[in-house]
């Protein structure tokens, strides 16, 4: 059985190398069919390049293999290796996650019910003085207190408001696309 705990150990300086926040590793799937998921994002942008996914791939995959031919791997068997960025509807990992993405809805499930419920979903209002993290329910506006030692699973729910407070990393090109393709247009009509 492999540790993920270890195998975060061992990614996370590989994805700081490369000045990158490791956001989650996981290893997913049965036999053969299994899964290295691993989501990185820059620190400045909360997102990655296809450029980097492809440079921090390169890195794990040179880091992992040089284990394998030490007789160290840490992942017995055959595996496939994803790197991507977190996207918009991403995990929350880490509890400064739940500070950065206040006031955007969340589903949160936890490990043991807290307050009878194993399930929130609402809007981030960020961590408490407790250093819980606080959730306010939509309809009831009642803010729940969760710890976050509980938290089996997180992640941001897509809305228009994540929509719109997430910022592409780039627009270079479209308005050039944009103005050839209206070009085009108006000289076709023109003639």
């Amino acid at each position: 059985m492999t540790d993920q705990n270890a195998l975060t150990t061992l990614i996370e300086p590989e994805a700081a190398a490369l000045g990158f926040d490791l956001v989650r590793v996981r290893l997913f799937g049965k036999g053969d069919e299994r899964t290295l998921q691993v989501m990185a994002e820059r620190p400045d942008t909360r997102q990655l390049t296809i450029d980097d996914c492809a440079d921090l791939s390169r890195r794990l995959s040179d880091r992992l293999d040089a284990l394998e031919a030490e007789g160290r791997d840490p992942i017995e068997g055959a595996y496939r290796l994803e790197v991507s960025s977190p996207g918009i509807d991403r995990p929350l990992t880490r509890l400064k996650d739940y500070a950065d993405w206040a006031g955007h809805e969340a589903r949160i499930v936890l490990t043991e019910a807290v307050d009878g419920q194993k399930q929130f979903k609402g809007d981030l209002e960020g961590i408490d003085a407790d250093g819980q993290i606080a959730v306010r329910h939509p309809r009831t506006g009642v803010v729940a207190h969760v710890p976050f030692a509980l938290i089996a699973d997180a992640k941001l729910v897509l809305t228009d408001r994540l929509i719109d407070a997430t910022v592409p990393l780039s627009m270079e090109g479209a308005e050039e696309e944009i103005i050839q393709d209206t070009s085009a247009d108006e000289e076709e009509e023109t003639h």
